[in-house]
């Protein structure tokens, strides 16, 4: 796996959820289909960030987000 999926839904009220199944946690709720998706993926990266702080495993993918000069 080299990226997060967002799986998308629609409930009966309009409102959408996006969810990243492989992230625990990461699961928000939208008036549209964008605003779902652009509050997981900022809520995706917080919660990535916390475990960077935390010093908690993260994918190891994401260590290619960063490079040292």
């Amino acid at each position: 796996m080299n990226q997060f999926i967002i799986e998308l839904e629609q409930e009966d009220d309009g409102r959408w959820i996006a969810e990243i199944p492989t992230l625990p946690g990461a699961l928000c709720y939208g008036k549209s289909k964008e605003d779902a998706e652009r509050t997981v993926e900022a809520l995706a990266l917080r919660i990535l960030a916390d475990r960077v702080e935390s010093e908690e495993k993260i994918p190891e993918f994401a260590h290619h987000f960063f490079a040292f000069a």
